[in-house]
C-alpha cells in the first residue's frame, strides 16, 4: 500500500499547472515565497508574499510569515534572516494559504525562477485543500536568459545590479517581489525598444 508521500509524488506527474507565458502583461501579481527546504512535497513554506500590479503600477501588497511543521535550519535562517522565534506564533499554512490565494485570484503570476514558487504553492494547495493552483505565469529568469544579457549570471540580485536597482535584504518575500517587479519593467522596456527598431 502506498503511503501519503508516495501517492503525492505520483500526483506530481499529472499536474494541472497554468501556462508558461512569454508575454509582457500590464496587469499581474508578482509572487515570492521563502521555504525551509527545496523539496515541495516535504518541506514547508515559511513566508508568502505578493504584489498586485495594475496598468504597470503597484496597487496592493501581501506578505505573511507561516509557522512550519519542521524547524528552520541555520542555513535558511542565515540566508533569509527568518528565525524560528519569528515563526512560532504565526499562523499555519492551512490558515495563510487561502488568504494568499484569494489575494492572487485568477491573475497571471510573475516571479523569478517562478517554477520553484509555483511547485510549492501547487503542492500545498493540493495537499491541504485538494485544489490545483493553475494560474498562468511569467518567469523573469526565463526572459532574461532568452535575451542573453551581458551579465555574469541571471540571478535576481545580479540583474538588480545590472539594472542599478537598489535592493534591501534579498531572500525575503516582499523585497524579492519588489525587485522582481523592477527587473521585469526593465526587461519589458528592453524588448519593446528592440521591437521598435524593426517598426
Amino acid at each position: 500500500m502506498l503511503n501519503y508521500d508516495e501517492k503525492f509524488s505520483n500526483r506530481l506527474n499529472s499536474r494541472i499547472k497554468g501556462e508558461s507565458l512569454m508575454t509582457f502583461p500590464d496587469d499581474y501579481t508578482v509572487i515570492d515565497i521563502e521555504t525551509n527546504g527545496l523539496n515541495s512535497t516535504i518541506d514547508d513554506i515559511i513566508e508568502l508574499s505578493a504584489i498586485r500590479v495594475r496598468e504597470g503600477i503597484i496597487v496592493k501588497t501581501f506578505s505573511k510569515l507561516v509557522k512550519p511543521q519542521r524547524p528552520v535550519g541555520r542555513f535558511i535562517s542565515n540566508l533569509t534572516g527568518i528565525k524560528n522565534s519569528m515563526l512560532e506564533n504565526e499562523l499555519s499554512i492551512e490558515e495563510v494559504l487561502p488568504e494568499f490565494l484569494e489575494f492572487v485570484g485568477k491573475d497571471i503570476v510573475l516571479g523569478h525562477n517562478i517554477n520553484f514558487d509555483i511547485n510549492f504553492i501547487y503542492d500545498k494547495s493540493i495537499k491541504h485543500f485538494n485544489k490545483a493552483f493553475s494560474n498562468s505565469f511569467v518567469d523573469t529568469l526565463k526572459i532574461a536568459r532568452k535575451l542573453k544579457l551581458d551579465c555574469e549570471n541571471h540571478k535576481l540580485k545580479t540583474l538588480a545590479d545590472y539594472y542599478k536597482i537598489k535592493s534591501g535584504r534579498m531572500h525575503r518575500g516582499l523585497e524579492d517581489c519588489r525587485v522582481t517587479y523592477e527587473v521585469y519593467k526593465c526587461l519589458k522596456a528592453y524588448v519593446l525598444a528592440k521591437m521598435a527598431e524593426f517598426m
